[in-house]
Protein backbone atom coordinates (compact mmCIF):
# COMPACT_ATOMS: atom_id res chain seq x y z
CA UNK A 1 0.00 0.00 0.00
CA UNK A 2 3.01 2.33 1.06
CA UNK A 3 4.36 2.22 -2.37
CA UNK A 4 0.94 2.80 -4.41
CA UNK A 5 0.68 5.75 -2.05
CA UNK A 6 4.22 7.14 -3.04
CA UNK A 7 3.68 6.45 -7.28
CA UNK A 8 0.17 8.69 -6.59
CA UNK A 9 2.09 11.22 -4.95
CA UNK A 10 4.68 11.30 -7.59
CA UNK A 11 4.70 14.62 -8.74
CA UNK A 12 5.63 13.92 -12.33
CA UNK A 13 3.12 11.50 -12.42
CA UNK A 14 0.40 13.67 -11.75
CA UNK A 15 1.64 15.69 -14.01
CA UNK A 16 1.21 13.19 -16.76
CA UNK A 17 -2.49 12.80 -15.36
CA UNK A 18 -3.50 16.40 -16.21
CA UNK A 19 -1.64 16.24 -19.56
CA UNK A 20 -3.82 13.20 -20.60
CA UNK A 21 -6.87 14.60 -19.21
CA UNK A 22 -6.50 18.11 -21.14
CA UNK A 23 -5.63 16.01 -24.00
CA UNK A 24 -8.71 14.39 -24.14
CA UNK A 25 -10.60 17.45 -23.00
CA UNK A 26 -8.98 19.04 -25.98
CA UNK A 27 -9.71 16.53 -28.38
CA UNK A 28 -13.20 16.41 -27.55
CA UNK A 29 -13.65 19.96 -28.30
CA UNK A 30 -11.83 19.45 -31.55
CA UNK A 31 -14.90 17.66 -32.89
CA UNK A 32 -16.49 20.85 -33.77
CA UNK A 33 -15.53 23.75 -35.70
CA UNK A 34 -17.71 25.80 -33.21
CA UNK A 35 -15.24 24.40 -30.32
CA UNK A 36 -11.93 23.86 -32.05
CA UNK A 37 -10.14 26.99 -31.08
CA UNK A 38 -10.58 26.62 -27.56
CA UNK A 39 -9.57 22.11 -28.10
CA UNK A 40 -6.59 23.64 -29.91
CA UNK A 41 -5.73 26.11 -26.88
CA UNK A 42 -6.25 23.38 -23.93
CA UNK A 43 -4.29 20.36 -25.92
CA UNK A 44 -1.49 22.74 -25.88
CA UNK A 45 -1.29 23.42 -22.03
CA UNK A 46 -1.23 19.60 -22.00
CA UNK A 47 1.59 19.39 -23.66
CA UNK A 48 3.36 22.43 -21.84
CA UNK A 49 2.33 20.94 -18.22
CA UNK A 50 3.97 17.68 -19.62
CA UNK A 51 7.17 18.87 -21.14
CA UNK A 52 7.99 20.99 -17.67
CA UNK A 53 7.11 18.06 -16.26
CA UNK A 54 9.72 15.62 -18.46
CA UNK A 55 12.48 18.59 -17.52
CA UNK A 56 12.21 18.35 -13.66
CA UNK A 57 13.66 14.93 -14.56
CA UNK A 58 17.39 13.73 -14.94
CA UNK A 59 18.64 15.42 -17.86
CA UNK A 60 22.22 14.26 -19.38
CA UNK A 61 22.77 17.45 -21.22
CA UNK A 62 21.15 20.21 -20.47
CA UNK A 63 22.83 21.74 -23.34
CA UNK A 64 21.54 19.68 -26.26
CA UNK A 65 18.12 19.70 -24.68
CA UNK A 66 17.98 23.74 -24.57
CA UNK A 67 19.22 23.77 -27.95
CA UNK A 68 16.23 21.41 -29.02
CA UNK A 69 13.68 23.15 -27.20
CA UNK A 70 14.75 26.71 -28.64
CA UNK A 71 15.65 25.66 -32.65
CA UNK A 72 11.62 23.63 -31.94
CA UNK A 73 10.05 26.53 -30.92
CA UNK A 74 11.68 28.83 -33.41
CA UNK A 75 10.59 26.69 -36.24
CA UNK A 76 7.03 26.06 -35.22
CA UNK A 77 6.53 29.42 -34.02
CA UNK A 78 7.42 30.86 -37.69
CA UNK A 79 6.02 28.18 -39.47
CA UNK A 80 2.60 28.84 -37.69
CA UNK A 81 2.67 32.70 -38.30
CA UNK A 82 4.26 32.15 -42.01
CA UNK A 83 2.37 29.46 -43.84
CA UNK A 84 -0.39 30.23 -46.00
CA UNK A 85 -3.97 28.03 -45.48
CA UNK A 86 -3.48 26.98 -49.08
CA UNK A 87 -0.11 24.80 -47.56
CA UNK A 88 -1.18 23.85 -44.90
CA UNK A 89 -1.90 20.07 -45.56
CA UNK A 90 2.25 20.46 -46.84
CA UNK A 91 2.73 21.54 -43.22
CA UNK A 92 0.84 18.64 -41.50
CA UNK A 93 2.29 16.65 -43.22
CA UNK A 94 6.22 17.74 -42.43
CA UNK A 95 5.28 17.70 -38.81
CA UNK A 96 3.38 14.46 -38.89
CA UNK A 97 6.93 13.27 -40.40
CA UNK A 98 9.12 14.74 -37.97
CA UNK A 99 7.24 12.78 -35.55
CA UNK A 100 7.25 9.59 -36.89
CA UNK A 101 11.31 10.09 -37.58
CA UNK A 102 11.72 11.17 -34.16
CA UNK A 103 9.78 8.53 -32.32
CA UNK A 104 12.09 5.80 -34.92
CA UNK A 105 15.03 7.35 -33.60
CA UNK A 106 14.73 7.27 -29.87
CA UNK A 107 13.63 3.62 -30.25
CA UNK A 108 16.03 2.73 -32.30
CA UNK A 109 18.68 4.95 -29.56
CA UNK A 110 17.52 2.92 -27.20
CA UNK A 111 18.30 -0.35 -28.79
CA UNK A 112 21.55 1.08 -29.59
CA UNK A 113 22.37 1.79 -26.07
CA UNK A 114 21.46 -1.55 -24.81
CA UNK A 115 23.54 -3.44 -27.77
CA UNK A 116 26.68 -1.23 -27.25
CA UNK A 117 26.86 -2.15 -23.19
CA UNK A 118 27.01 -5.63 -24.67
CA UNK A 119 23.53 -6.93 -23.63
CA UNK A 120 20.27 -8.28 -24.83
CA UNK A 121 16.54 -6.16 -24.24
CA UNK A 122 13.85 -8.34 -22.92
CA UNK A 123 11.14 -9.14 -25.07
CA UNK A 124 9.12 -6.53 -24.26
CA UNK A 125 11.64 -4.05 -24.87
CA UNK A 126 12.72 -5.48 -28.13
CA UNK A 127 9.21 -5.91 -28.97
CA UNK A 128 8.08 -2.26 -28.89
CA UNK A 129 11.62 -0.91 -29.95
CA UNK A 130 10.94 -2.66 -33.42
CA UNK A 131 7.42 -1.51 -33.65
CA UNK A 132 8.20 1.67 -32.96
CA UNK A 133 10.74 2.56 -34.85
CA UNK A 134 9.09 0.42 -37.98
CA UNK A 135 6.13 2.53 -37.60
CA UNK A 136 8.12 5.76 -37.30
CA UNK A 137 10.66 4.99 -40.18
CA UNK A 138 7.40 4.02 -42.35
CA UNK A 139 5.52 7.10 -41.15
CA UNK A 140 8.49 9.40 -41.52
CA UNK A 141 9.19 8.77 -45.30
CA UNK A 142 5.57 8.40 -46.54
CA UNK A 143 5.32 11.91 -44.66
CA UNK A 144 7.87 13.54 -46.85
CA UNK A 145 6.74 12.13 -50.42
CA UNK A 146 3.03 13.11 -49.00
CA UNK A 147 4.74 16.71 -48.66
CA UNK A 148 6.73 16.07 -52.06
CA UNK A 149 3.61 15.69 -53.50
CA UNK A 150 1.68 18.71 -52.32
CA UNK A 151 4.30 21.39 -52.64
CA UNK A 152 4.76 19.96 -56.05
CA UNK A 153 8.56 19.41 -55.94
CA UNK A 154 7.33 15.93 -57.48
CA UNK A 155 4.52 14.89 -59.66
CA UNK A 156 1.06 14.76 -58.18
CA UNK A 157 -0.33 12.25 -60.05
CA UNK A 158 0.18 8.52 -59.30
CA UNK A 159 3.67 6.89 -59.48
CA UNK A 160 2.98 2.83 -60.21
CA UNK A 161 5.50 0.28 -61.18
CA UNK A 162 5.46 -3.30 -62.02
CA UNK A 163 4.75 -5.76 -59.43
CA UNK A 164 4.05 -3.13 -56.95
CA UNK A 165 1.48 -5.45 -54.81
CA UNK A 166 4.50 -7.88 -54.83
CA UNK A 167 7.17 -5.26 -53.50
CA UNK A 168 5.44 -3.79 -50.86
CA UNK A 169 4.44 -7.68 -49.67
CA UNK A 170 8.06 -8.84 -49.89
CA UNK A 171 9.24 -5.84 -47.86
CA UNK A 172 6.16 -6.16 -45.02
CA UNK A 173 7.62 -10.24 -45.13
CA UNK A 174 11.19 -8.86 -44.35
CA UNK A 175 10.30 -6.33 -41.82
CA UNK A 176 8.13 -9.20 -40.09
CA UNK A 177 11.51 -11.61 -40.26
CA UNK A 178 13.23 -9.01 -39.00
CA UNK A 179 11.59 -8.29 -35.95
CA UNK A 180 10.99 -11.99 -34.87
CA UNK A 181 15.22 -12.26 -35.23
CA UNK A 182 15.60 -9.28 -32.87
CA UNK A 183 12.98 -10.17 -30.21
CA UNK A 184 14.28 -13.75 -30.39
CA UNK A 185 17.48 -11.82 -28.80
CA UNK A 186 19.82 -13.95 -32.12
CA UNK A 187 23.13 -13.04 -32.21
CA UNK A 188 22.36 -11.20 -35.20
CA UNK A 189 19.47 -9.12 -34.20
CA UNK A 190 21.24 -5.33 -34.64
CA UNK A 191 22.26 -6.17 -37.84
CA UNK A 192 17.96 -7.41 -38.68
CA UNK A 193 17.16 -4.35 -36.20
CA UNK A 194 18.90 -2.20 -39.06
CA UNK A 195 17.14 -4.04 -41.83
CA UNK A 196 14.06 -4.05 -40.56
CA UNK A 197 14.07 0.00 -40.23
CA UNK A 198 15.71 -0.06 -43.85
CA UNK A 199 12.56 -2.12 -45.10
CA UNK A 200 10.13 0.18 -43.65
CA UNK A 201 11.96 3.26 -44.44
CA UNK A 202 11.38 1.99 -48.11
CA UNK A 203 8.00 0.48 -47.79
CA UNK A 204 6.61 4.28 -46.65
CA UNK A 205 8.40 5.68 -50.08
CA UNK A 206 6.98 3.07 -51.91
CA UNK A 207 3.31 3.51 -50.20
CA UNK A 208 2.62 6.64 -51.14
CA UNK A 209 4.23 7.18 -54.15
CA UNK A 210 1.08 5.04 -55.92
CA UNK A 211 -1.27 7.61 -54.13
CA UNK A 212 -2.50 10.63 -56.24
CA UNK A 213 -3.16 13.90 -54.82
CA UNK A 214 -6.74 14.22 -54.56
CA UNK A 215 -6.34 11.55 -52.36
CA UNK A 216 -4.08 12.99 -50.14
CA UNK A 217 -6.76 13.37 -47.09
CA UNK A 218 -6.50 9.44 -46.95
CA UNK A 219 -3.05 9.62 -47.04
CA UNK A 220 -2.17 12.28 -44.38
CA UNK A 221 -5.15 10.96 -41.74
CA UNK A 222 -3.37 7.07 -42.24
CA UNK A 223 0.13 8.77 -41.61
CA UNK A 224 -0.91 10.54 -38.88
CA UNK A 225 -2.25 7.22 -37.04
CA UNK A 226 1.04 5.50 -37.81
CA UNK A 227 3.12 8.37 -35.87
CA UNK A 228 0.31 8.03 -32.90
CA UNK A 229 1.12 4.38 -32.68
CA UNK A 230 4.81 4.98 -32.98
CA UNK A 231 4.78 7.35 -29.95
CA UNK A 232 2.55 5.30 -27.88
CA UNK A 233 4.89 2.26 -28.67
CA UNK A 234 7.99 4.80 -27.93
CA UNK A 235 5.97 5.36 -24.30
CA UNK A 236 6.65 1.18 -23.45
CA UNK A 237 10.10 1.50 -24.44
CA UNK A 238 11.05 4.32 -22.36
CA UNK A 239 8.15 3.58 -19.87
CA UNK A 240 6.26 7.02 -20.22
CA UNK A 241 2.68 7.14 -19.49
CA UNK A 242 2.35 10.39 -21.29
CA UNK A 243 3.69 9.48 -24.36
CA UNK A 244 1.27 6.86 -24.06
CA UNK A 245 -1.83 7.64 -23.75
CA UNK A 246 -0.90 10.57 -26.44
CA UNK A 247 0.13 8.36 -28.63
CA UNK A 248 -2.89 5.67 -28.37
CA UNK A 249 -5.05 8.83 -29.09
CA UNK A 250 -3.73 10.29 -31.92
CA UNK A 251 -3.61 6.74 -33.50
CA UNK A 252 -7.23 5.97 -32.35
CA UNK A 253 -8.36 9.58 -34.04
CA UNK A 254 -6.65 9.03 -37.30
CA UNK A 255 -7.16 5.37 -37.76
CA UNK A 256 -11.23 6.50 -37.44
CA UNK A 257 -10.86 9.70 -39.18
CA UNK A 258 -9.14 7.13 -42.06
CA UNK A 259 -11.78 5.02 -41.61
CA UNK A 260 -14.31 8.13 -42.35
CA UNK A 261 -11.71 9.63 -45.51
CA UNK A 262 -11.99 5.59 -47.28
CA UNK A 263 -15.72 6.03 -47.11
CA UNK A 264 -15.92 9.65 -48.46
CA UNK A 265 -13.47 8.55 -51.36
CA UNK A 266 -14.94 5.03 -51.37
CA UNK A 267 -11.98 3.45 -50.43
CA UNK A 268 -11.09 0.36 -48.48
CA UNK A 269 -7.79 0.51 -46.42
CA UNK A 270 -6.18 -2.93 -48.33
CA UNK A 271 -6.55 -0.92 -51.19
CA UNK A 272 -4.73 2.53 -49.97
CA UNK A 273 -2.11 -0.14 -48.46
CA UNK A 274 -1.53 -2.18 -51.28
CA UNK A 275 -3.28 -0.62 -54.14
CA UNK A 276 -2.68 1.52 -56.95
CA UNK A 277 -4.60 4.37 -54.79
CA UNK A 278 -5.82 6.97 -57.00
CA UNK A 279 -3.77 5.55 -60.16
CA UNK A 280 -5.73 6.08 -63.59
CA UNK A 281 -6.43 3.17 -65.34
CA UNK A 282 -5.27 2.52 -68.79
CA UNK A 283 -8.89 2.14 -70.03
CA UNK A 284 -10.11 5.62 -68.27
CA UNK A 285 -7.56 7.68 -68.72
CA UNK A 286 -8.82 8.69 -71.47
CA UNK A 287 -13.10 7.82 -70.48
CA UNK A 288 -15.56 10.56 -71.34
CA UNK A 289 -15.37 12.90 -74.22
CA UNK A 290 -13.79 16.24 -74.25
CA UNK A 291 -15.90 19.32 -73.54
CA UNK A 292 -17.76 20.33 -76.02
CA UNK A 293 -20.68 22.05 -75.25
CA UNK A 294 -19.29 24.83 -71.95
CA UNK A 295 -20.56 27.31 -72.03
CA UNK A 296 -18.61 30.50 -70.82
CA UNK A 297 -20.65 33.86 -68.93
CA UNK A 298 -19.11 37.44 -67.48
CA UNK A 299 -19.81 38.26 -63.66
CA UNK A 300 -23.15 40.53 -64.33
CA UNK A 301 -24.63 37.67 -65.94
CA UNK A 302 -23.48 35.63 -62.77
CA UNK A 303 -24.73 38.14 -60.21
CA UNK A 304 -27.95 38.56 -62.05
CA UNK A 305 -28.94 34.50 -61.78
CA UNK A 306 -27.63 34.71 -57.90
CA UNK A 307 -29.39 37.63 -56.94
CA UNK A 308 -33.33 36.39 -57.96
CA UNK A 309 -32.17 33.08 -56.88
CA UNK A 310 -34.26 31.85 -53.66
CA UNK A 311 -31.29 29.43 -52.52
CA UNK A 312 -27.93 28.96 -53.74
CA UNK A 313 -25.41 26.45 -52.45
CA UNK A 314 -22.10 27.39 -52.40
CA UNK A 315 -19.37 24.62 -53.40
CA UNK A 316 -15.80 25.07 -52.17
CA UNK A 317 -12.64 23.55 -53.25
CA UNK A 318 -9.13 23.92 -53.63
CA UNK A 319 -9.41 26.36 -55.92
CA UNK A 320 -10.84 28.63 -53.81
CA UNK A 321 -8.05 27.78 -51.34
CA UNK A 322 -5.51 28.68 -53.85
CA UNK A 323 -7.12 31.70 -54.74
CA UNK A 324 -7.84 32.76 -50.85
CA UNK A 325 -11.24 33.82 -52.32
CA UNK A 326 -12.99 33.20 -48.63
CA UNK A 327 -13.30 36.52 -47.63
CA UNK A 328 -15.14 37.42 -50.85
CA UNK A 329 -17.25 34.76 -50.73
CA UNK A 330 -18.44 35.68 -47.48
CA UNK A 331 -19.12 39.11 -48.50
CA UNK A 332 -20.83 37.88 -51.58
CA UNK A 333 -23.35 35.67 -49.32
CA UNK A 334 -24.37 38.59 -46.99
CA UNK A 335 -25.09 40.86 -50.06
CA UNK A 336 -27.46 37.81 -51.32
CA UNK A 337 -29.13 37.61 -47.83
CA UNK A 338 -29.73 41.06 -47.61
CA UNK A 339 -31.87 40.49 -50.82
CA UNK A 340 -33.53 37.36 -49.39
CA UNK A 341 -31.77 34.75 -51.10
CA UNK A 342 -30.66 31.86 -48.54
CA UNK A 343 -27.32 30.79 -48.58
CA UNK A 344 -25.51 27.34 -47.46
CA UNK A 345 -22.59 25.84 -47.81
CA UNK A 346 -21.83 21.79 -48.96
CA UNK A 347 -18.62 20.61 -47.79
CA UNK A 348 -17.52 17.11 -49.00
CA UNK A 349 -15.47 15.57 -46.12
CA UNK A 350 -11.91 15.18 -49.16
CA UNK A 351 -12.64 18.49 -50.34
CA UNK A 352 -8.96 20.39 -50.44
CA UNK A 353 -6.13 18.61 -49.09
CA UNK A 354 -6.75 17.35 -45.99
CA UNK A 355 -9.21 16.66 -44.11
CA UNK A 356 -11.50 19.64 -42.70
CA UNK A 357 -9.98 22.04 -45.07
CA UNK A 358 -12.41 23.96 -46.11
CA UNK A 359 -14.28 24.06 -43.21
CA UNK A 360 -10.92 26.01 -41.49
CA UNK A 361 -10.92 28.50 -44.66
CA UNK A 362 -14.52 29.37 -44.04
CA UNK A 363 -14.10 29.64 -40.52
CA UNK A 364 -11.32 32.49 -41.14
CA UNK A 365 -13.49 33.92 -43.32
CA UNK A 366 -16.25 33.90 -40.09
CA UNK A 367 -18.88 32.24 -42.06
CA UNK A 368 -21.16 31.06 -39.89
CA UNK A 369 -20.78 27.09 -38.66
CA UNK A 370 -24.81 26.48 -38.98
CA UNK A 371 -24.70 27.41 -42.56
CA UNK A 372 -22.17 24.33 -43.07
CA UNK A 373 -23.50 21.49 -44.46
CA UNK A 374 -21.90 18.14 -44.61
CA UNK A 375 -22.54 16.12 -48.05
CA UNK A 376 -25.59 13.63 -46.72
CA UNK A 377 -27.24 16.60 -45.13
CA UNK A 378 -26.81 19.07 -48.15
CA UNK A 379 -27.06 16.69 -51.01
CA UNK A 380 -30.87 16.51 -50.44
CA UNK A 381 -31.25 20.12 -50.53
CA UNK A 382 -29.47 20.52 -54.12
CA UNK A 383 -32.80 19.41 -56.06
CA UNK A 384 -34.54 22.30 -54.23
CA UNK A 385 -31.56 25.32 -54.76
CA UNK A 386 -31.99 27.65 -57.70
CA UNK A 387 -28.48 27.85 -58.41
CA UNK A 388 -24.86 25.67 -57.28
CA UNK A 389 -22.10 27.72 -57.34
CA UNK A 390 -19.06 25.54 -57.90
CA UNK A 391 -15.95 27.75 -56.30
CA UNK A 392 -12.66 25.62 -57.91
CA UNK A 393 -14.15 21.94 -56.86
CA UNK A 394 -14.10 19.25 -59.91
CA UNK A 395 -13.57 15.84 -58.69
CA UNK A 396 -15.83 16.22 -55.28
CA UNK A 397 -18.54 17.12 -58.24
CA UNK A 398 -17.98 14.99 -60.73
CA UNK A 399 -21.02 12.77 -62.29
CA UNK A 400 -19.01 9.89 -63.34
CA UNK A 401 -18.72 8.61 -59.90
CA UNK A 402 -22.37 7.74 -60.36
CA UNK A 403 -22.40 6.38 -63.88
CA UNK A 404 -19.50 5.98 -65.55
CA UNK A 405 -17.89 2.13 -64.20
CA UNK A 406 -14.47 3.64 -66.39
CA UNK A 407 -13.80 6.10 -64.13
CA UNK A 408 -10.97 6.43 -61.74
CA UNK A 409 -13.65 7.32 -59.21
CA UNK A 410 -16.70 5.31 -59.95
CA UNK A 411 -18.73 4.77 -56.35
CA UNK A 412 -17.05 8.10 -54.76
CA UNK A 413 -19.72 9.72 -53.03
CA UNK A 414 -20.20 13.26 -54.42
CA UNK A 415 -22.10 16.42 -53.82
CA UNK A 416 -25.03 16.16 -56.40
CA UNK A 417 -24.84 19.97 -57.77
CA UNK A 418 -25.57 18.85 -61.14
CA UNK A 419 -29.54 18.15 -59.27
CA UNK A 420 -29.59 21.65 -59.06
CA UNK A 421 -31.59 24.49 -61.44
CA UNK A 422 -28.67 25.69 -62.22
CA UNK A 423 -24.75 25.62 -62.10
CA UNK A 424 -22.17 27.90 -61.99
CA UNK A 425 -18.52 26.25 -62.40
CA UNK A 426 -15.45 28.85 -61.69
CA UNK A 427 -12.49 27.35 -62.75
CA UNK A 428 -9.01 29.28 -63.94
CA UNK A 429 -9.32 26.54 -66.78
CA UNK A 430 -10.72 23.49 -68.53
CA UNK A 431 -7.77 21.92 -67.12
CA UNK A 432 -8.74 18.89 -64.84
CA UNK A 433 -9.04 18.15 -61.34
CA UNK A 434 -6.61 16.28 -59.64
CA UNK A 435 -7.67 12.54 -60.72
CA UNK A 436 -6.80 13.72 -64.15
CA UNK A 437 -10.45 12.94 -65.60
CA UNK A 438 -13.23 14.96 -67.47
CA UNK A 439 -16.00 16.59 -65.65
CA UNK A 440 -19.55 15.92 -67.30
CA UNK A 441 -20.56 18.63 -65.26
CA UNK A 442 -19.08 21.04 -67.79
CA UNK A 443 -21.30 19.76 -70.55
CA UNK A 444 -24.31 19.77 -68.93
CA UNK A 445 -26.92 22.64 -70.46
CA UNK A 446 -27.75 23.77 -67.02
CA UNK A 447 -24.22 24.54 -66.22
CA UNK A 448 -22.39 27.49 -67.14
CA UNK A 449 -18.84 28.70 -66.72
CA UNK A 450 -17.47 31.85 -65.05
CA UNK A 451 -13.56 31.68 -66.25
CA UNK A 452 -10.53 33.29 -63.90
CA UNK A 453 -9.12 33.64 -60.90
CA UNK A 454 -11.65 32.68 -58.23
CA UNK A 455 -11.03 35.65 -55.88
CA UNK A 456 -11.49 38.20 -58.71
CA UNK A 457 -14.37 36.28 -59.71
CA UNK A 458 -16.04 36.60 -56.68
CA UNK A 459 -15.02 40.05 -56.32
CA UNK A 460 -16.81 41.18 -59.94
CA UNK A 461 -19.60 39.15 -59.10
CA UNK A 462 -20.32 41.38 -55.76
CA UNK A 463 -19.98 44.08 -57.30
CA UNK A 464 -22.57 43.12 -59.71
CA UNK A 465 -25.26 42.09 -57.16
CA UNK A 466 -24.70 45.77 -55.98
CA UNK A 467 -25.15 47.40 -58.77
CA UNK A 468 -28.52 45.21 -59.57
Amino acid sequence: MSDIGLSIANPVDIAYLVTAVLFIVGLRYLSSPRTARIGNRISAVGMLVAVVATLTQDIVNWIVVAAALVVGAVVGIVSAQRVKMTAMPQMVAIFNGAGGGAAALVAAGELVKIYAAGQWPTYDVAFTSVLSAVIGALSFAGSIVAFLKLQELMTGRPVTYPGQQVVNALLLLAILVSWGVVVAGADAAPAFFWIALGCAFVLGILFVLPIGGADMPVVISLLNSFTGLAAASTGFVLGNNVLIISGALVGASGTLLTVLMGRAMNRSITNVLFGAFGALKPAAAGAGAKQQNVRSVNADDVAAMLAYANEVIVVPGYGMAVAQAQHSIRELADQLEKRGVEVKYAIHPVAGRMPGHMNVLLAEANVPYTSLYDMDDINPEFERADVALVVGANDVTNPAARSDTSSPIYGMPILNVDKAGNVVVLKRSMNSGFAGIDNPLFDDPKTVMLFGDAKKSIDSVVSGVKAL
